[in-house]
């Protein structure tokens, strides 16, 4: 702070450290311990995890592929507005209908996220040069290209570990980030006793005016510096899938904030009998006999601060890829016990390259904490916003809280930004050109994906031409199975007719599959597909949904995951048949092949009850092609209203048995891939973004079916181009 206004007396002292106190009682305290960690969702924190929240709530997502059944999975936990809050239902009302603010939310939860990531390249920088920096007190002699070099080693030492995950340097962490808060709180005090203990006075706010009275521009200009004291509030929130929402605060409560707050009034109390040492204050005001376990200590935290930051970066790009806003990218999973600890090859080395560059072009640790402030509020003000509508739709809490809040803490956010934004020509400007590539990055996927989902479902096949080629699909039906992947959650995908026409043969059974991501942290196995019938029963075509929550791991081979699917296909056309004998029991007037039963309870004839757990699709219906819906087919002609029982006990022994056969012939996975180009007379930006941004981003991205690591013999592959 005081290299942007100059120590000119102690009443600047304790105008500054008045202003860092209530920074880190306003920001990391009230607004992120008190308020945003309340925001999670189901312990999952950061910008897209709010997003997901918000899009659970209000129909918001661009992508056109929600079904009313993702409602049904047990970890959605849906509370839809209550009535009395006539405010909270015109809102909602108002964002749903609104394509503008469909496209405003998505932006500005894609700029907060591109500013996570590049605190993920700033933070580590930052962290570790200011430690390292420390060798400038302890050693006279040592120059600063000597620290530069020190900090890159210690850079790539820390990216290297990267990969071996929390849970294996987990049991250092702890004890390292105790001792160094106590020592914050131990040289604190130190220096409170011994030097000056007049500076508990900063709690007065009124400093915090006489500071600004008397230094007016230069006050204003030193809020970047300001703060640099609430460093890691983001990552305490985006980490939380890591801990309790109740352990972080009890521990920022009773442990972090207290020994933060004696930090910073030793580190005051040193200063007002040492005005030269401003530069480098927390060095300069430890004991000469604890310097060095202090600055070893020092670098540990750094290290581990830094380490945070990447994780949440990680994190960060795990959601945001679940819920198409960014490319696929190999993911590993670095612990057996913790679904969320993760690991990001392309990305951890990308931050590792990024981070060395800012270091070794801006060393300055100046330059690097206004570029470090630019990146950390950027994200504070999206968050802020999005925990705003999540007060409004959401908690429904009093609108004078609301606007309180808002009000409040972007009003505050807005003025530490202005204050950096004013000295971006420094070297910062770097960040916040990063942040923007990565925005474009992230945009330009989702608009590319959500084009050709649309696209895709325009061109889908119609009942009537399936009609026409009949059970046998214009071609042989060859034993065997075959899963058909597509982005599809309705209809027939248009690149089921190239392979009709491409291959010889078919197989006598077809599934289409489609890995569906929900706004949710997990499914259930139980939950997790989603059947129905897409043609009559002779075609023996089905539709199967694997729908995955962001926080989920798909970690099955390809044969665990044909035997799940194939037990859960024979749950639904064991529960499809119970649900057809009660209605063809209980109501005579079963003629139409559209008519599908509401109940989903299962009455035993001893009187028990037992619920349906497994939805089926044919509770939701595409008006456009009423037969899709069918979860069950019906043969032409008469058909008596009670049908022998033992009829429909074999026509279910019969197709269980078909699919048996089906499984024991073999299955091949049939994928489509689906690429789109910008028509001819597209504007020139929209052939720029299709063409050659998207389709660069699309080959370089690892497709979906290579989680299940499905061997090139069981592997057909059919391409197709879109013309958009």
């Amino acid at each position: 702070m005081f290299r942007k206004a100059p120590i000119n007396g102690n009443e600047d002292i304790l105008g500054a450290l008045s202003l860092v106190l209530y920074t880190l009682i306003l920001i990391p305290l009230v607004k992120y311990v008190l308020v945003v960690l309340w925001a999670n969702d189901d312990g999952e924190g950061g910008t897209f995890a709010l997003y997901s929240l918000i899009c659970r709530h209000a129909k918001v997502s661009l992508l056109p592929n929600q079904l009313p059944s993702d409602a049904r999975i047990s970890s959605f936990r849906l509370k839809v507005p209550s009535p009395e809050l006539e405010r909270s239902l015109k809102i909602k009302e108002r964002l749903e209908n609104s394509l503008s603010l469909k496209k405003t939310l998505l932006i500005l939860v894609l700029a907060g996220t591109s500013m996570v990531i590049a605190n993920g390249v700033v933070t580590p920088a930052m962290s570790v040069l200011s430690s390292v920096g420390g060798l400038k007190v302890g050693v006279d002699a040592i120059k600063k290209d000597e620290v530069v070099m020190i900090s890159v080693a210690c850079l790539i030492i820390l990216f290297s570990v990267q990969k071996y995950g929390t849970s294996k340097v987990g049991l250092a962490v702890g004890p390292a980030l105790f001792l160094w808060f106590c020592s914050l709180a131990g040289i604190g005090i130190y220096n409170l006793v011994k030097y000056d203990s007049s500076v508990l006075r900063a709690f007065n706010p009124i400093h915090i005016y006489y500071f600004f009275k008397r230094n007016s521009t230069k006050a204003w200009y030193s809020l970047g510096g300001c703060l640099l004291s609430a460093t890691g509030s983001e990552a305490m929130f985006a980490d939380l899938c890591y801990f309790s929402v109740r352990s972080v605060q009890l521990s920022f409560v009773f442990l972090v904030l207290p020994c933060l707050l004696l930090g910073y009034l030793g580190q005051a109390a040193y200063l007002m009998e040492n005005h030269a040492d401003a530069g480098q204050a927390f060095f300069s005001s430890v004991p000469s006999g604890a310097f060095w376990p202090t600055f070893f200590i020092a670098n540990i935290a750094a290290l581990i601060a830094s380490r945070a930051m990447t994780t949440a970066t990680f994190s960060c790009i795990k959601q945001s890829t679940a819920l198409g806003c960014f490319p696929r990218l190999k993911i590993i999973h670095t612990s057996r016990k913790f679904m969320g600890q993760i690991y990001i090859p392309v990305i951890n080395w990308f931050l590792l390259a990024l981070s060395l560059v800012l270091v070794c072009s801006i060393s300055s640790i100046d330059e690097i904490g206004n570029a470090y402030g630019i990146a950390e509020l950027g994200v504070m003000m999206m968050t802020t916003i999005l925990v705003t509508l999540v007060m409004i739709l959401i908690w429904q809490i009093h609108i004078i809280i609301v606007l309180t809040f808002v009000v409040v803490f972007l009003g505050l956010e807005l003025t530490f930004f202005s204050s950096v934004l004013w000295s971006v020509t420094d070297g910062s400007w770097i960040i916040l050109v990063f942040a923007i590539i990565m925005f474009l990055i992230m945009y330009v996927w989702n608009y590319g994906s959500n084009l050709k989902y649309e696209t895709e479902v325009k061109q889908k096949l119609s009942m009537d031409l399936m009609r026409e080629l009949g059970c046998n699909l214009g071609t042989i039906r060859a034993p065997g199975m075959g899963l058909l992947y597509n982005e599809l959650v309705k209809g027939i995908p248009a690149i089921f007719g190239h392979f009709l026409t491409t291959l010889p043969a078919i197989h006598s059974m077809i599934i289409f599959v489609s890995i569906k991501y929900v706004p949710v942290p997990m499914v259930p196995q139980s939950e997790r597909f989603l059947f129905r019938r897409v043609c009559p029963k002779s075609y023996h075509i089905f539709r199967c949904i694997a729908r995955y929550g962001y926080k989920d791991v798909r970690k099955e081979n390809h044969q665990t995951f044909e035997q799940l699917l194939i037990e859960s296909l024979e749950k639904f056309i064991r529960r499809e048949a119970q649900e057809r004998s009660l209605e063809s029991d209980g109501d005579d007037d079963t003629d139409s092949e559209d008519e599908y039963p509401s109940s989903r309870v299962l009455v035993a004839p001893n009187g028990s009850v037992y619920s349906l757990g497994i939805p089926l699709l044919a509770d939701f219906k595409d008006t456009s092609n009423p037969i899709l819906e069918a979860s069950t087919s019906e043969v032409v002609g008469p058909v008596s209203s009670q049908p022998p029982v033992f009829d429909a006990e074999q026509s279910l022994e019969s197709e269980l048995s078909f699919i048996h056969k089906a499984k024991e012939s073999g299955v091949v996975y049939l994928l489509g891939h689906g690429d789109i180009r910008a028509r001819k007379d597209s504007w020139f930006i929209k052939k720029l973004v299709i063409n050659y941004f998207y389709a660069f981003l699309r080959k370089n991205c690892r497709r979906g079916i290579t989680t299940l690591s499905v061997p090139h013999s069981h592997l057909m592959q059919v391409s197709m181009t879109y013309m958009v």
